[in-house]
């Protein structure tokens, strides 16, 4: 069929204007715009039915789209498709996202964690700080604050899911228990449902009985600041604060005791060791336990632990306290502190076979303290523990039994302090009265011993006088022996000098004399050489004349002055005298030398 064209340019018209009207429809009805930080939700209205019991759908099937649409522009079609915008999760800083997957396989009986991203239930791996898009119809988030360890402190993972490992065996991997590597300070995103951490100090820790006001444990402080990791430092510390609380009201011997009450306590001992960290211990009994009988006490201790929250400086007591006969039927009260330190290398062992810190004192540290104690101090008679040396000697065999005993179960004792003795009265008032006449006696023979000692020390201050005096004469009469040696080498150095003065001078008088007679000797052959000379010339100058009286003639002529004028007068006819007559005979000069 032929087309003419004006049909043709209306069917390129048209082509047009559907175009035009499709790509409208996209851009208004089928754009989607995802924000930064959001997603978008999509549900498709055709597809596939999804199979019996999913929740989310894949592409191609009709339901809840499993993925997000991420930031950007997007199209779907509104007849086929609906969305909804929300906020894409985020996790901040020093938290942890623990998912909880609502889709997927079904875990097999007596699991809680999901194997993999595609079993339904609680994820093993958790999502760190950061941005993710999961869709909420099928993963629940919760956010939960990551643990961060204090210097000072370990972390004890106790694995609780898998196999449970061999009794009195550390965890391994997929079994459930304590595992043996401890976590050192620092931040780590661990999933809670996957391990329990329980945060565990290391180094000195300290327990103080006090009388019958029971046992105070010390343990680290930590102070607190605006710092972000401080504040997760601070959270993991009350968490664990607020277990051993729990632990604390379950036992009935612990009680919690409350932050200021443990401050008055260590501000009221005195100072034991440097190594205690500023804990300070002594002989001082805190008065918060002596103003409240022992049953006041207890139940002020369990109100305290179910009412008040615990702070990160935590102190917690025990209604035990150390109590025996002596050897001589007399019963003794003991206030002693004992510090001692738990390794890191050994506290997940530790915590296997016992427990966290307030189940090793009241399980382990205290009952061996207090049997301790009482073995070795029976041996003892009362007066020996008022007398200073005998209780030296208990607390050297208490230290050094402890130190055996808790090292086999890896606790290091470093201090075991007895601050103070309590004795019955009746006993106790002879054996000080004993002791106050011993004193007063040792103290009169010190004075006795002390009055001979100034007397003897008078004695010797005398002698030493009288040799001040004796050195002091003896010196003079070195200074003087000195002196007179001194002037008589003196004379002697200036005679010796003036005797080589003398010399020295005779020998310079013998040169110049020599330097004299040579000099004349000199001047003598000097002249004698010249006329010599002289002599052999004029020998010469004469050989030079044949006739001898014709050298006569030139010394003669040599010889006259210069300035001599000879004239001849005639005298008469016929002789010299008158040929010269108005005549003068010129005389040559006299030849050069």
């Amino acid at each position: 069929m032929n087309f003419g064209p004006k049909a043709a340019k209306a069917a390129v018209v048209a082509v047009l204007a559907i175009l035009v009207a499709f790509g409208a429809f996209e851009w208004f009805f089928c754009r989607i715009y995802v924000g930064p930080g959001q997603m978008a939700i999509v549900t498709a209205k055709t597809g596939d039915e999804l199979p019996a019991g999913a929740i989310l759908a894949e592409p191609g099937q009709k339901g809840v789209q499993r993925e997000p649409l991420a930031e950007g522009r997007h199209f779907l079609n509104p007849i086929t498709h609906d969305w909804r915008i929300v906020r894409a999760l985020t996790i901040p800083a020093g938290s942890v996202g623990i998912v909880t997957s609502k889709t997927g396989r079904e875990l097999p009986p007596g699991e809680i964690l999901a194997p993999d991203r595609d079993s339904k239930g609680v994820w093993r791996n958790v999502l760190g700080p950061g941005t993710y898009r999961l869709n909420p119809e099928g993963y629940d988030v919760k956010e939960m604050s990551a643990i961060n360890i204090p210097i000072g402190y370990v972390g004890v993972v106790t694995s609780q899911t898998g196999k449970p490992a061999a009794e009195g065996a550390f965890a391994g991997h997929g079994e459930k228990g304590v595992m043996e590597k401890v976590l050192q300070p620092g931040l780590y995103y661990v999933n809670p449902r996957a391990y329990q951490v329980d945060v565990v100090e290391i180094g000195m820790n300290q327990v103080s009985i006090v009388g019958k006001s029971g046992t105070v444990v010390l343990t680290k402080a930590q102070g607190q600041s605006a710092n972000g990791l401080d504040e997760l430092q601070r959270q993991t510390l009350q968490k664990q604060s607020q277990k051993r609380a729990e632990y604390v009201t379950q036992n009935a011997d612990l009680g919690i005791v409350d932050e200021s009450e443990a401050r008055n306590f260590s501000q009221n001992l005195l100072p034991i060791s440097a190594s205690a960290a500023g804990r300070r211990v002594g002989n001082a009994k805190s008065a918060a336990y002596k103003s409240a009988p022992r049953q006041d006490m207890q139940q002020s201790q369990r109100t305290d632990a179910a009412a008040a929250p615990v702070s990160d400086s935590v102190a917690f007591g025990m209604n035990q306290f150390v109590q025996f006969p002596s050897s001589d039927g007399f019963l003794i009260m003991l206030d002693m502190t004992v510090e001692f330190e738990l390794m890191p290398e050994k506290i997940s062992k530790i915590f296997m076979l016992y427990g966290d810190l307030p189940a090793v004192v009241s399980k382990i540290l205290m009952p061996q303290i207090l049997s301790i104690s009482r073995m070795k101090g029976s041996d003892y008679k009362a007066r020996e523990f008022i007398d200073g040396e005998g209780r030296q000697k208990f607390q050297e065999e208490m230290t050094a039994e402890l130190v055996r005993v808790l090292g086999e179960k890896h606790i290091l004792v470093r201090n075991a302090i007895v601050r103070h003795v309590e004795v019955p009265g009746e006993i106790l008032a002879p054996i000080q009265s004993a002791a106050v006449a011993k004193e007063q006696d040792l103290t009169n023979r010190t004075e006795q011993e002390t009055e001979k000692r100034r007397a003897e020390l008078n004695t010797e201050e005398a002698k030493v006088d009288q040799l001040r005096r004796e050195v002091d004469q003896e010196t003079a009469k070195l200074v003087a022996t000195v002196a007179a040696e001194t002037r008589k080498e003196v004379a002697g150095i200036d005679a010796e000098t003036k005797l080589k003065a003398a010399e020295i001078d005779l020998e310079c008088a013998k040169i110049q004399a020599k330097i004299t007679e040579t000099r004349g000797e000199a001047s003598v052959k000097a002249k004698f050489a010249v006329e010599n000379e002289e002599a052999q010339g004029l020998k010469r100058r004469a050989s030079a004349f044949a006739d001898t009286s014709h050298w006569a003639d030139l010394v003669f002529a040599e010889s006259l002055n210069t300035n001599l004028s000879i004239r001849v007068i005639h005298a008469g006819e016929g002789t010299l005298w008158t040929d010269l007559k108005g005549s003068s005979l010129a005389i040559p000069p006299p030849l050069a030398k």
